[in-house]
């Protein structure tokens, strides 16, 4: 079995701080996607990587903002920074690792809560993203894709979803685009097929004690495609302890990398 682990750490160096580093060295996931990295490769200390494990990293031509990461214990094939977008790879949102029977993908859509400039920037990457993975799943590879979708898809994955029904995060456009992938392209939410219970979150607002009150939504993911979405076996919402705003999604799949 490998198990992968994906978490918006919401500032690397924070997320540090707070003892990330050492968890994931006792819960030793074989590969770690991590999201909103806000900082250059040179200003990453050495100490945010996991004992055992090679780091990779597609950071943001602005220091500070965004993106991504990719921890394994196993040296990939072949690793891929950016999806072929100069607007959102300048914001270094995409980390591809290909091992030898599966590729991972550490991947931050764009949020659109802070204006709709911003929600003009979203609709532009998922108009862009998609042929991106439907290429990928016309290649027949096998892939994951872990990341902060900040999409919550179905009325389960939000607390007060009713409210939030013209808010960026679960506009019906945004919910539309994921159906699409899932139901069209045949790519998997994961973690919904092996657990289907409500009140299941990966982010929650750091105000109105919204974490103590579980009042979250669920925005992280890890989408596969259909053959090592089967092998999934096991998956966990890690929440005695916070690094971020964001809980660590960990599933395991039944094979090997």
């Amino acid at each position: 079995m490998f198990r992968i682990t994906t978490l918006n750490v919401n500032g690397l160096r924070s997320a540090t701080r707070k003892g990330l580093t050492q968890w994931l060295e006792q819960s030793r996931p074989d590969v770690v996607c991590l999201q909103e990295v806000k900082a250059d490769e040179c200003d990453i200390p050495a100490a945010s990587r996991p004992l055992g494990m090679r780091a990779w990293y597609h950071c943001a031509a602005r220091r500070g903002y965004a993106g991504t990461a990719l921890y394994a214990t196993k040296r990939p094939r072949a690793i891929r920074l950016g999806f072929g977008s100069k607007e959102f790879d300048a914001e270094g949102r995409y980390v591809e690792a290909e091992f030898s029977a599966v590729t991972v993908i550490s991947v931050y859509f764009p949020s659109g809560s802070s204006g709709p400039h911003r929600q003009e920037s979203k609709y532009r990457f998922l108009a862009r993203f998609l042929p991106h993975l439907k290429r990928l799943a016309a290649s027949g590879r096998e892939f994951i894709l872990c990341g902060d979708i900040n999409i919550a898809h179905r009325e389960i994955d939000l607390k007060n979803w009713r409210s939030n029904r013209k808010h960026s995060g679960f506009l019906p456009e945004e919910r539309a685009w994921l159906s699409r992938l899932f139901e069209r392209h045949g790519w998997v939410d994961v973690f919904r097929t092996l657990d289907p219970r409500p009140e299941r979150y990966t982010w929650w607002s750091n105000f109105g004690q919204a974490y103590a009150k579980n009042v979250g939504w669920r925005i992280d993911y890890q989408i596969a495609t259909p053959g090592v979405a089967k092998r999934a076996l096991t998956a966990e919402i890690f929440m005695d302890q916070r690094f971020s705003d964001h809980a660590p999604l960990t599933i395991g799949y039944v094979g090997r990398l």
